[in-house]
């Protein structure tokens, strides 16, 4: 099968990593996250997209083990969920700030830590690889933490090169997005009240939403023989690999409208 990239959008985006209050019930502060915290997101000029990844409450990985790789998610570091933002143009984070202020006094009501990662404008890339009609019923959200010694170019290149038409071609996949990270910067998204901690052991640098047509679906792909052919090539590059299961995906703006309702999409 020839390896070709699919066509992609090349997006704006950036990713809020978000962890839940601990002193108060996961679901009440889920909860929290997809009403009232979600309206002052919402309201923020500029983006073209705003979906809510929440990730499921028990995610120890699913990525099958690999040799001198970490795919067992860190139970002190693992995810609640993610905000994804698609930015309109590389200015629409100056038209956001106002609004923004206000998201930054309501995360301590709901979070206890959050991470901004983010790459350069058009760095992002959305794929067009679902068949017509096909619709998204299961998700993963895969971090990849750059193994040391690989440098920043050669680290986009496998992804955008080899690890992205080799998961096309599988011929499974629903939705495929991909993030490669520039360097965080604690001061980019430095909410007050909320802990920031990143230590450098920890830091991820890109980010991968593959979508399924269910959940037998996904779980086939994390069996299957590919995994397998995936996971040598990915062990040149990453020293870790958390495969998170996805329980929902909510988009809230789309195409730069503020939806009535949130979707599940």
């Amino acid at each position: 099968m020839t390896n070709t990239n699919p066509h992609a959008k090349k997006a704006f985006a950036s990713s809020i990593l978000l962890w839940m209050r601990t002193d108060q019930p996961r679901q009440q502060g889920m909860n929290h996250w997809k009403g009232p915290h979600s309206k002052i997101i919402s309201a923020t000029p500029g983006f073209d997209e705003y979906r809510q990844i929440h990730l499921a409450a028990t995610n120890p990985g699913l990525w099958p083990a690999i040799h001198g790789v970490e795919t067992a998610i860190p139970v002190d570091r693992k995810i609640d969920g993610v905000a994804e933002v698609t930015f309109a143009s590389a200015l629409s984070p100056l038209r956001g700030r106002k609004q923004t202020r206000l998201a930054y006094r309501d995360e301590v009501n709901v979070f206890r830590r959050t991470l901004l990662y983010a790459g350069p404008p058009s760095s992002a890339r959305w794929y067009d690889v679902a068949r017509p009609g096909e619709r998204t019923r299961a998700r993963a959200l895969i971090y990849l933490r750059r193994r040391e010694g690989v440098g920043t170019r050669p680290f986009r290149k496998y992804v955008t090169d080899e690890l992205v038409p080799a998961l096309a071609n599988t011929g499974v996949m629903t939705e495929l997005r991909t993030q490669v990270f520039m360097p965080w910067n604690e001061k980019l998204w430095d909410t007050p009240d909320v802990a920031h901690d990143n230590p450098t052991g920890q830091r991820l640098h890109a980010s991968l939403i593959l979508g399924f047509a269910d959940a037998s679906a996904r779980a086939a792909f994390f069996e299957s023989e590919e995994i397998t052919t995936l996971s040598e090539r990915l062990s040149v590059f990453a020293s870790a690999v958390h495969a998170y299961e996805v329980s929902e995906a909510l988009t809230y703006v789309k195409e730069g409208e503020v939806l009535p309702h949130y979707a599940h999409n």
